[in-house]
């Protein structure tokens, strides 16, 4: 197991980000492809549709094609959500992480370095309309790197962030296709509040998203128990 360390991230890190960014996105996209082919309803259209095809034409081979067309189309189905929130990302937060990350005070971006190479990475802002809350985003770690404890350590950094940035709360969202990432939340102390799905596509997935939360002492809290705890 190679020795990393985390740091905040710097300008020189963007290629390496983008490129952890981009891969960790789409490996999830054979994952939501199979749990569409689990669907009951994508059984019944993958046995149903070619049947009516047959049964109307009398062709097998016009059955065949209609089988090949509708898996094209539930691959398209299953990459298109991701590709978009990758697009989407990419044109807001993720086009300038130093503009976006240490624009403002209570905000912050780092990653994980490993012999060289950027491994891992996570970053924080405010909630847009709950300035006292925090946004975990973008937690990744490289495939080849996981299981060395490396998620765990960011998220603690975050939580050590908003501590002394003075948050009452941390919210992360992650889709349940992601279930190392919901089992250590849940390990960590997140507790599940939520779930829902951002767009019509997400539906026909049923790919909902899910919202956590952990709970930190607020900065006026602490001022008034004050450093021993009491009054």
């Amino acid at each position: 197991m190679a020795p990393y360390h985390i740091r905040n991230y710097r300008e020189k890190d963007r290629t390496q980000v983008l490129d952890l960014f981009s891969q960790g996105i789409n490996e999830h996209i054979p994952t939501t492809f199979r749990h569409i082919l689990k669907l009951p309803r994508t059984l019944v259209l993958l046995v149903g549709l070619p049947l009516v095809f047959f049964l109307l034409s009398g062709s097998w081979l016009l059955a065949l094609v209609a089988s090949l067309t509708l898996l094209a189309a539930l691959r398209f189905l299953s990459r298109y959500p991701w590709t978009k929130f990758l697009v989407m990302s990419l044109r807001k937060d993720m086009s300038d992480i130093t503009k976006s990350y240490f624009g403002k005070p209570g905000s912050c971006f780092w990653v994980v370095e490993a012999e060289g190479q950027v491994v891992g990475m996570v970053g924080a802002l405010p909630a847009t309309l709950q300035k006292e809350k925090l946004e975990l985003l973008h937690l990744c770690v490289a495939m080849e790197h996981r299981g060395q404890g490396i998620a765990k350590a960011l998220v603690r950094t975050v939580l050590q962030f908003a501590r002394d940035q003075g948050y009452s709360q941390v919210n992360v969202s992650t889709s349940i296709m992601q279930h190392s990432a919901m089992a250590l939340y849940q390990r960590m102390g997140f507790q599940k509040m939520h779930q829902s799905f951002l767009s019509m596509s997400w539906r026909l997935m049923a790919v909902p998203i899910v919202s956590f939360v952990y709970c930190l002492p607020s900065a006026r809290a602490s001022e008034i128990k004050g450093p021993g705890g009491g009054p």
